[in-house]
């Protein structure tokens, strides 16, 4: 993700200094873990348009982390607003809360990957539409991060259970891939394709995102994406905006 860019910034500052993982704003989510005893906080921003649920969004996200050690992290995902129209209906609702945890398989370094695996189990059903990929009940991820000549990459599998109803499942299948670059001393840029099956709509939803962000901090990075759906049934617009704060204190030491 946007992890090697954050690197580069944090270079000239002490080792001692906790450095900020992102996982945001892209859909990709990077296989390397936040320092062991932080804990990471990503919100962010979403206004979307034209939706298969919806003709236009604009919601609040929040993703925690924690790392009890240096290979498992502990995850929850929440989405605490959201403001939708559908046929010139508004509503206000609360997304699904899911919690689950990310394991390193293998470490790796340059060239060679790290390779993760990470579970999230939706604990409360919320109410506001989905985007075009839904929202899984079960997710299982496959992830890889690495550092290849100057460029970072994240890549992602995802094999995800959706509920049209508590009687009715169907599995889904996801891919993604970011590329992110640093761009001097504090700014990053990266870009991403994606790919997730529609089983309920028989389709497929396939994007590709841009993104920039700032390292204003070592533990604090500013993101800015758009990111456009290119297929009739995926949202065809989306902007996003937030931030990732790691909170400067180890909760492991006194």
């Amino acid at each position: 993700m946007l992890l090697a860019v954050a690197l580069a910034a944090a270079q000239q500052q002490p080792a001692d200094d906790p450095v900020a993982n992102p996982g945001r704003p892209t859909i990709s989510t990077p296989a390397t873990l936040v320092p062991v005893g932080y804990l990471q906080f990503e919100t962010g921003f979403l206004a979307a348009w034209r939706s298969p649920e919806f003709s236009s969004q604009s919601s609040l996200s929040d993703v925690v982390r924690f790392s009890i050690s240096r290979r498992i992290e502990l995850l929850a995902e929440a989405g605490p607003y959201a403001h939708s129209r559908v046929r010139d209906q508004a509503s206000d609702a609360t997304g699904d809360l899911l919690l689950g945890f990310q394991g390193v398989v293998r470490r790796g370094a340059g060239a060679r990957p790290t390779i993760a695996l990470s579970y999230l189990g939706r604990v409360h059903n919320g109410s506001a539409p989905n985007l075009d990929i839904g929202g899984p009940s079960h997710s299982v991820i496959l992830l890889f991060s690495a550092d290849v000549k100057g460029f970072h990459y994240d890549t992602n599998y995802l094999f995800n259970e959706v509920k049209a109803s508590p009687a009715v499942r169907r599995a889904q299948f996801g891919q993604t891939l970011s590329v992110s670059h640093p761009l001097g001393k504090n700014f990053g840029v990266s870009g991403e394709v994606w790919h997730f099956t529609q089983p309920f709509l028989r389709g497929h939803a396939i994007g590709a995102l841009w993104a920039l962000n700032y390292n204003l901090r070592k533990n604090l990075v500013l993101d800015t994406a758009l990111n456009r759906g290119f297929t009739g049934t995926s949202t065809r617009w989306e902007l996003l905006a937030g931030f990732t704060y790691l909170l400067p204190r180890n909760l492991f030491r006194r």
